[in-house]
């Protein structure tokens, strides 16, 4: 053998001797030179983009992998983390998660922002344009969805090891139009250009059952046994999102479920030229994850929406499960002790028997040690106080659509009754009260109470929620187990509703106090000794006017209204339902155009009022009540007598991004609702937060602020939740409206078709509802007080100085709100994890 041949091989050798692990790669560069480099190469080589190129699109997407990238290392030292660790983790399965963007809120947790900037600057761009291209994450409605996605990113901040669950829509929240003042409802297909921010995993993809029977066998010990049979299967295909806590390494996982057929189609119906036949399962199984919330004003959309709740279920279990058996084998005796499910509200509480599906048809566990598993591991948490908003499906379609699960929940519900006789003998009115299955023309299943059952610990999100709860909705049930029943009141993440969306006010008060703030919400309290401070009240007045520049050029550009960014900006933004009460805001606003119209605008505070939100397609009430806001604006602001004293708008297709911009600017917080209607609210500490001051009721977290804040500082209007049960026996709003002239005229202007003069009797269902003495809602009981606090606000806003020192005292007071304080509640008192850090690459 040559010598030359002979050296080659030994060189080769020894480089075969070092060993490289797959997952080792390069440390990244975290200066806005690496992020260069990072776009650029992300630009040419993962989007295939050349020189001849302008979108915007691809650069958007090129800075976005660029920011992902420093995610991914992060992500597989925490996964590495939990892993070694074994721990207890808990999973938070939710039917909403209303994200928002991802980009502007990575960037910040990792500490990229300002390099970020400078990068896109290097190469002549903006970065606050492509921070505007990302269309928001569609995967949720309103409170109940952003609550959840704030609750992930304190989980991945405390480092938690938190996974949370749930679907992948494709169209989300629909985008809503205003045509000639009605909503009009368009799709929001936000994943048309795809998603940077997400992984597809097919390896870790369920089969989910529908249908077919349930069938008993004797296993081959001769005990009897269950199992599905003849089902329509659909696969559960998963995508996972990192969520990174805050400049701590910590990158947790929102796990969301694509729906998919098991056969891409019918190749037998192809071949004979059946098309739409041959891909009929297909597209029936995909409708799952198509569209957020149906309409289920119909019976198909009851059945979509019934299915999208076990979707959920069965597949985030399953998952649990399959990485539980990876690991510890098919042995269940520590599973309670290392696992905990968070229901979020009763849409996924079909888990409770889903779980006890999988232990016994599955792993052949007995019903008793099943039993004991599910009840140690799943916790439910109610976001509602209304009844008609509490999951009940019919037992016919329930049956028809999951036979076997219907079976262990009618076993379930035989055992807790039994044990209601055994604790209240031959009180058979409770047990019909307190029944999972409700007897009437239709039986109907209470998810609800399947949760009350299967859980260890339920909790409401505010204090006089929770206390509620107690006294009324679940009653029967905290008398059975008060043990159970705690509060967790709810809050928003600091980091997005301050850091991010408010980075004028977030600059001044790291300057005056630090940025501590930003982990630990409580040290705002430090900002109490400048709000006597001439010098940090200017500087706060500056930041708040150049928020309320930005939403007015905002509102000019979705509106055409101009705002005087002098006035007061008066602000009720959330989903459009009665109980919210924007109508009450929409009778005070007609007052004060009657005030001006009749010239009584001594001492005049001039004011802006914007309200938004989105109404369910079906809610034909809400839809009115924004026609009617969209009128009241129309001839108000074309009123020349009006001018500038007084501007309405109606914010179209409210969502995150544009709460980010309507919340820094906020003077006053619209948080109106019934008094014992509102479990919490979310809105109203992000408010807070930023420095508006609220006007409300005694509902939900409202109580809180005040009691934190001072009631010095709060403009509290309305009846007590007990004082509304008790006038609904003598309810009578049209002797209410008779003895105050300013309602009566507001109602002599509505109900003489002045808002309406070429669309007669369209505000008719209106003004009825709210002559009825059986408005459960008592609008006009609580429209003279509402009117005196709003004169009370008016007056403050005149005295500048003063109402600079409310505004800093309500940022100042905030730090209880912050979902990090709530997250440590929780785990305090139900999950019980332990914190783990991610470990060193």
């Amino acid at each position: 053998m040559p010598a030359e041949v002979h050296y080659q091989d030994e060189v080769m050798t020894e480089k075969r001797r070092k060993i490289y692990s797959i997952t080792d790669a390069p440390k990244l560069d975290k200066t806005a030179e690496g992020l260069v480099n990072g776009i650029q190469r992300h630009y040419l080589r993962t989007l295939g983009q050349h020189t001849a190129s302008t979108s915007n699109h691809y650069r958007y997407q090129a800075l976005a992998y660029s920011i992902r990238d420093h995610l991914m290392e992060n992500w597989k030292n925490t996964k590495d983390a939990y892993l070694e660790k074994d721990g207890k983790r808990a999973y938070y399965l939710s039917l909403e998660f209303l994200m928002g963007r991802a980009l502007s809120n990575a960037a910040l947790n990792l500490g990229l922002e300002e390099q970020a900037r400078d990068a896109l600057h290097m190469l002549g761009m903006s970065y606050e344009e492509k921070l505007e291209m990302e269309p928001d994450a569609g995967l949720g409605n309103g409170g109940l969805g952003r609550l959840a996605a704030c609750f992930i990113d304190s989980c991945a901040t405390l480092q938690l090891p938190v996974t949370g669950y749930g679907i992948r829509y494709e169209y989300g929240m629909f985008r809503q139009k205003i045509e000639n003042g009605y909503q009009v409802e368009e799709p929001d297909h936000w994943l048309r250009n795809g998603n940077v921010w997400e992984i597809e995993r097919p390896e870790y993809t369920q089969t989910i059952k529908f249908g077919g029977r349930s069938e008993c066998y004797r296993d081959d010990e001769g005990r009897l046994r269950f199992r599905w049979v003849d089902t329509q299967d659909v696969l559960a295909v998963p995508y996972d999102v990192p969520i990174p806590g805050y400049q701590n390494g910590t990158v947790n996982t929102l796990r969301l479920w694509k729906a998919a057929a098991t056969d891409e189609f019918n190749l037998g119906e192809f071949n004979a030229g059946s098309y739409p036949e041959s891909v009929a399962a297909k597209n029936e199984a995909e409708q799952i994850s198509l569209v957020l919330y149906p309409n289920d004003a119909s019976e198909s959309g009851k059945e979509l929406r019934l299915r999208q709740q076990y979707f959920l279920a069965s597949a985030s279990l399953q998952d649990v499960i399959r990485r539980w058996v990876g690991i510890h084998g098919p042995d269940f005796s520590l599973f309670a002790e290392k696992n905990c499910f968070q229901l979020n509200d009763t849409h996924p509480t079909v888990a409770v028997a889903e779980l006890m599906r999988i232990l016994m048809d599955e792993y052949h566990l007995g019903w008793d040690e099943a039993w004991s598993i599910t009840t140690r591991t799943m916790a439910y948490t109610n976001h509602t106080l209304l009844p008609e908003a509490l999951e009940r499906w019919a037992v016919p379609l329930f049956g028809r659509l999951l036979p076997r699960i219907l079976d262990i929940i009618c076993e379930i519900n035989a055992r807790f009754l039994s044990e209601v006789a055994k604790r209240w003998p031959g009180d058979t009115d409770r047990q019909r009260r307190m029944s999972i299955i409700e007897e009437g023309p239709v039986q109907q299943v209470r998810m609800a109470y399947l949760a009350l059952v299967g859980s260890f610990s339920v909790n409401g999100v505010a204090e006089l929620h929770s206390t509620l709860l107690k006294k009324g909705l679940f009653a029967d049930f905290y008398e059975m187990w008060p043990e159970k029943f705690n509060n967790k009141t709810n809050g928003v993440t600091q980091r997005r509703w301050l850091a991010l969306c408010n980075p004028s006010l977030a600059n001044l008060i790291t300057d005056a106090i630090g940025d501590g703030w930003i982990t630990d919400l409580s040290q705002l309290k430090k900002l109490k000794a400048y709000a006597d401070d001439p010098v940090f009240r200017d500087r706060w007045y500056q930041s708040k006017r150049q928020n309320k520049l930005r939403l007015a050029r905002k509102v000019a550009e979705e509106c055409g209204v101009e705002f005087p960014v002098d006035a007061m900006f008066d602000i009720q933004v959330k989903r459009i339902h009665e109980y919210k009460r924007q109508l009450l805001n929409v009778l005070h606003v007609i007052h004060l155009y009657d005030r001006i119209k009749r010239g009584d605008i001594g001492d005049w505070t001039p004011r802006c009022v914007l309200m938004g939100g989105k109404a369910a397609p079906g809610y034909y009430m809400a839809k009115k009540i924004i026609k009617l806001i969209n009128n009241v604006a129309k001839v108000i602001n074309n009123d020349p007598d009006v001018g500038d004293l007084l501007k309405v708008v109606f914010f179209p297709n409210y969502r995150v991004s544009a709460m980010e911009i309507i919340c820094p600017a906020a003077d006053l917080s619209e948080q109106i609702s019934t008094a014992g209607k509102e479990a919490s609210g979310t809105g109203n500490m992000k408010f807070m937060m930023n420095g508006a001051l609220t006007i409300g009721t005694l509902d939900g977290a409202n109580i809180e602020i005040r009691q934190e804040v001072g009631e010095e500082n709060f403009f509290l209007f309305g009846l007590t939740a007990e004082e509304v049960e008790s006038l609904r026996a003598n309810y009578d709003p049209n002797a209410i409206i008779e003895r105050d002239e300013d309602l009566k005229r507001v109602m002599q202007l509505l109900e003489c078709g002045h808002f309406n003069q070429f669309e007669p009797g369209l505000f008719e269902p209106i003004t009825a509802s709210i002559r009825s003495p059986h408005d459960p809602w008592v609008v006009a009981a609580d429209f003279r007080s509402y009117v005196e606090a709003q004169k009370e606000a008016a007056r403050a806003y005149k005295d500048r100085e003063h109402w600079l020192r409310m505004s800093i005292l309500n940022t100042a007071c905030s730090g209880k709100f912050s979902t990090d304080r709530t997250m440590l509640d929780y785990n305090r008192d139900i999950w019980r994890l332990e914190p783990i850090p991610p470990k060193q690459g």
